[in-house]
């Protein structure tokens, strides 16, 4: 059939299509860059939680190296200290001798991180050693020995690492001064730790592929540097970027810092022992510590780009049938179901709680409306259980935020999992605090719930420092309302449970508080 519309007629309805198409490219065009900016948004944030994650075990690691380096050069410094005492009360001549030369032997052969105790006398002749015999040589060129020429202090000295002139190897040295009864000076007394000591205990970390740690002076002299290059020891790198970082920072800190000897980019953590002047550091490398979350970007990426094609595709498609006015309608009625579909998911995800994934505030506020006007008319008893993590604040700031979230979603499952009736409901009130709300439950059968819960977190055994018990608690508030308390209102109920769990803190948490009839 001819199309008898008239020519204006036929340019009005083209005009009115103009629009329509446009603004579906600019749909379609609008979303693609959605879907591109949502993978750019959770990559990055994925990245930065990555690295945080790391800078975490990182600067635990190098607290740990620590303390470890720390207890090595105090437990030498410590014999030290009674090598001194005895030279100086007792000396060396006649008996006291051979029982200072035995107790050299002894506390070499006891202690794993001496390498060996030798006394000098004040022009570096060897005096005593735990050694079978005595050298002929001096170590009056030896830096340590030179220095307690110099400094009167008793104090101390950690001193670069030098080679033994003995049996070629590695050692660390570290001394004290030794005076004459006069106070001039009298000597040195030396204790020696292997290199390789601090090399077998360094290999039992794992810092990754091209992952650091190293042991290094305050000036800069290397002690230690794992991968292990034995021509590395002594050398300078108070110019590297650790101990730059350690003139601006101070005692420790993290960043992401160029190695000046291998030129790789690491996340580095370190920190200064307390006692001595010594550093520990330890990094991972930036690749390696990135790996995983590129591979995994990657195939979000690919996911990403399928669903742009796919959106371009059928937003072609989109297109054309706008344009045939035939299908025009056909199209809206698919709009319109598909918008009441997600009118109808939004409607889900506003009674659910975005982090923990259980009911929220509004839907626990609504549901207790409902059960409290029903027991109001029933008399059935209704129970409401109200559940606060003990010290969250501390854990929050011992183990950061995004531990936090984990440790709330974990406790949110252990309540959900502890529900077992299909008419009960948990809710996230707010913040650490958690609500159940039971229907038709008496007293002690809330009591019980509130235990079960209590133990189910308990059973969790999250890590929580600055909680007495060591690990993740809560307490919990328990109010029941029935016919005999007919005056209550859902507001009240809300408040006596919510004094119930303040009662449970105040008589030191981790604890139930609550689960008796409640009084008209």
């Amino acid at each position: 059939m001819p199309d008898k519309r008239t020519a204006p007629e036929i340019s009005r309805l083209t005009a009115e299509k103009r629009p329509a198409v446009r603004n579906a490219v600019l749909f379609v065009v609008a979303l693609c860059l959605l879907l591109l900016t949502i993978q750019v948004s959770d990559g990055w944030r994925a990245r930065k939680e990555r690295l945080a994650e790391v800078a975490v075990a990182t600067t635990n690691m190098s607290h740990a190296l620590a303390a470890q380096a720390e207890s090595a050069v105090r437990v030498v410094d410590t014999v030290l200290a009674g090598v001194v005492e005895r030279v100086e009360t007792d000396g060396m001549k006649g008996a006291g001798r051979p029982r200072l030369q035995l107790h050299l032997k002894n506390m070499v052969t006891e202690v794993d991180e001496l390498h060996g105790l030798f006394v000098f006398g004040p022009d570096g002749h060897w005096l005593m050693t735990s050694q079978d015999r005595i050298p002929l040589y001096t170590v009056d060129d030896r830096e340590y020995f030179q220095y307690h020429v110099r400094n009167p202090d008793r104090f101390v000295h950690v001193g670069k690492p030098v080679r033994s002139r003995s049996n070629g190897e590695w050692v660390l040295p570290v001394s004290r001064r030794l005076n004459n009864p006069d106070g001039t000076f009298g000597g040195v007394a030396l204790g020696t730790i292997r290199i390789d000591y601090f090399s077998t205990l360094y290999k039992t970390f794992d810092v990754g592929s091209n992952g650091v740690i190293m042991l290094t002076l305050d000036d800069g002299t290397l002690v230690y540097r794992l991968p292990h290059n034995e021509k590395l020891i002594g050398t300078d790198i108070s110019n590297g970027p650790v101990h730059k970082m350690y003139r601006s920072l101070g005692p420790a800190g993290t960043a992401m810092l160029r190695s000046k000897i291998d030129g790789i980019e690491r996340l580095y953590s370190y920190r200064h022992l307390e006692t001595y002047p010594l550093i520990v550091a330890t990094a991972q490398s930036k690749h390696a510590i990135l790996e995983k979350w590129l591979k995994s970007m990657l195939g979000q990426a690919l996911i990403t780009l399928v669903a742009i094609a796919l959106l371009l595709y059928f937003g072609r498609r989109l297109v054309r049938q706008i344009v045939i006015r035939d299908h025009l309608e056909h199209e809206l009625v698919q709009a319109r179901e598909l918008l009441q579909e997600h009118n109808r998911a939004l409607t889900v995800l506003a009674d659910h709680d975005g982090l923990t994934g259980i009911a929220n505030r509004r839907r626990f506020e609504e549901a207790l409306d409902v059960e409290f006007a029903r027991t109001s008319r029933s008399g059935a008893p209704l129970s409401l259980l109200m559940f606060d993590v003990d010290y969250f604040k501390r854990y929050n700031d011992t183990y950061g935020h995004v531990a936090g979230d984990a440790c709330l979603r974990q406790v949110a499952q252990a309540l959900k999992d502890s529900l077992v009736r299909p008419a009960d409901l948990a809710a996230r009130y707010g913040g650490e605090e958690f609500v159940a709300l039971l229907p038709d439950t008496d007293p002690a059968g809330a009591r019980m719930v509130a235990e079960r819960f209590r133990q189910a977190v308990m059973a969790l055994d999250i890590p929580h420092a600055g909680n007495g018990a060591g690990i993740v608690t809560i307490s919990a508030g328990v109010y029941t309302s029935s016919a005999a308390t007919a005056a209550d209102s859902a507001t009240a109920l809300v408040e006596r449970a919510d004094a119930l769990l303040y009662q449970a803190k105040q008589s030191g948490r981790n604890q139930v508080c609550g689960g008796d009839l409640a009084a008209p």
